[in-house]
């Protein structure tokens, strides 16, 4: 809320309702669960395969008109949903916290430094100097190539950081001409999307320009068959990735795929162990580990592991956890309860097969604690999957080359930490890795509006988002000439 304690949001109005530039009826309606509670927040609407079929046609038609808007009309209304949201930014980080289960902290990063940062990075994207170049024609024909919108994009946002997730494909998507369909995550209607459609409409984005169609796999599905869709951009775990890749690829789409990870933290023979320790707890347990960039895997040297072990399962051990609405606590609930069954299934499978719980690893729905492993091997499954949980196994080896070989060995790509004391050690590890984002003497979480974002092989087909990326993505590039005098030809 304001200062003046008027809300942005009321779900009342929400309720058994869609977003498309106002409140419209829908066919079906979701309760707002709060994961701490299980209580419902209220309801709003659902929307299946007819209503994204509607919402498509209606923004193929506002989406021309938005096109012809100048890019600086674009970019203003976008500084405005900046400052919307930061003027409302208590409000947004509690809805995180009731909806999403973050703690306060992790929201209050959430809402002031990522979504508000990913709107102004998008508000200027209009300076770029990508949109535009022209080349000698000895015919004396103006040759020109520019960048144009690609017309209708179909963002399909995930719950775990629903609202930056979301807005990093709706506000680049907007501010270079494109009109959005945006199918929210049904854990989190309200912070994956009708919060943000919401603070752009009080920001002056016109009608039709952006739907929002809470729903689940049937809108999806949708999203990737609409005719007037021409791009889908997808967020959310590498099996629904692989079929929303499938289809979107079958109907000609542009498909931008941001998937799982499961993220190595090295922990190189020259790291001070107190900082490595801080910096792979952070890595692991941070929003419960439900981090697409969260360190999924420790490898750690021989020389310091046994310190390194200690160090981090103490910090597990006092980690406070509860609900983040009521408390003071580092460690809130996990999405729902099947999430706490398989973070648990991993751990006790690990555990009978030789893996020694150093902390935590007994659950207490709808919370898992932070959970430390030693004794991990490669073959394990909580050491192959993407845990998504607070869970940090650990695997012990002798020197950089094993290191590099067990952080490579994962069909996933996304991010990697390299701890070290010389930065000159971390880059000549650096430079064997397969990812496509690598922090060296830090931890495997990070993110910057302003840079290229996105990993290889499972983790998604590419730097997708941020920067330069952006203009990459949602324009694609038209060649145009023109003739003083209209051609004539021989035939």
């Amino acid at each position: 809320m304001t200062a003046t304690g008027t809300a942005l949001f009321d779900i009342s109005e929400a309720d058994s309702k869609l977003w498309n530039g106002g409140w419209t009826e829908a066919p079906e309606s979701l309760d707002v669960i709060e994961p701490a509670t299980g209580d419902s927040l209220g309801r709003v609407g659902a929307g299946g395969t007819a209503e994204v079929l509607g919402a498509a046609t209606d923004a193929a038609q506002a989406q021309r008109e938005w096109a012809a808007t100048d890019p600086s009309e674009r970019a203003e209304i976008l500084r405005r949903a900046a400052d919307i949201l930061q003027e409302h930014h208590e409000e947004a980080e509690t809805w995180l916290v009731r909806e999403a289960g973050a703690v306060r902290a992790r929201a209050e990063f959430e809402v002031n430094l990522l979504a508000i940062g990913e709107l102004r990075e998008a508000a200027e994207l209009h300076h770029s100097q990508d949109f535009h170049f022209e080349v000698p024609d000895p015919r004396g024909i103006k040759s020109v190539a520019r960048r144009v919108p690609v017309g209708v994009v179909g963002v399909i946002a995930p719950w775990n950081f629903p609202m930056v997730l979301s807005t990093r494909s709706v506000a680049p998507a907007l501010a270079l001409g494109n009109a959005v369909v945006l199918k929210a995550d049904p854990n989190t209607p309200v912070t994956s999307g009708l919060f943000l459609a919401r603070v752009l409409s009080d920001a002056g984005l016109p009608a039709g320009v952006l739907h929002v169609v809470p729903g689940g796999t049937e809108a999806g599905q949708a999203i990737c068959e609409a005719p007037e869709i021409a791009m889908v951009s997808f967020t959310g775990s590498t099996a629904v990735g692989r079929i929303v890749g499938e289809t979107a690829g079958r109907n000609l789409k542009r498909v931008a795929l941001e998937l799982g990870g499961n993220n190595a933290f090295i922990v190189l023979d020259d790291a001070e162990v107190d900082g490595a320790s801080s910096s792979g707890a952070w890595g692991s347990f941070l929003h419960q580990g439900q981090i697409c960039m969260a360190a999924g895997r420790h490898i750690v040297h021989e020389k310091v592991a046994d310190a390194y072990l200690a160090a981090l399962a103490e910090r597990a051990s006092h980690l406070p956890v509860g609900d983040p609405y009521k408390d003071h606590v580092a460690i809130g609930p996990l999405i729902n309860p099947s999430q706490v069954d398989r973070v648990h299934g991993l751990v006790s499978e690990a555990s009978a097969a030789g893996a020694k719980v150093l902390a935590g690893g007994k659950p207490d729905s709808p919370y898992y604690p932070p959970t430390v492993l030693g004794g991990v091997t490669t073959q394990m499954r909580v050491w192959r999957e993407e845990i998504f949980g607070p869970v940090a196994p650990v695997l012990v080896v002798a020197n950089d080359d094993e290191a590099v070989a067990a952080a490579n060995d994962t069909e996933y790509g996304l991010s990697s930490g390299i701890y070290t004391s010389s930065p000159e050690h971390g880059r000549a590890v650096a430079e064997r890795l397969h990812t496509g984002i690598v922090h060296i003497g830090d931890q495997t979480v990070d993110d910057d509006p302003r840079m290229p974002f996105g990993g290889t092989g499972a983790s998604g087909n590419g730097a997708r988002f941020g920067g330069p990326s952006n203009v990459e993505e949602f324009t694609f590039w038209q060649w145009l000439t023109e003739r003083d005098e209209p051609a004539k030809y021989p035939f």
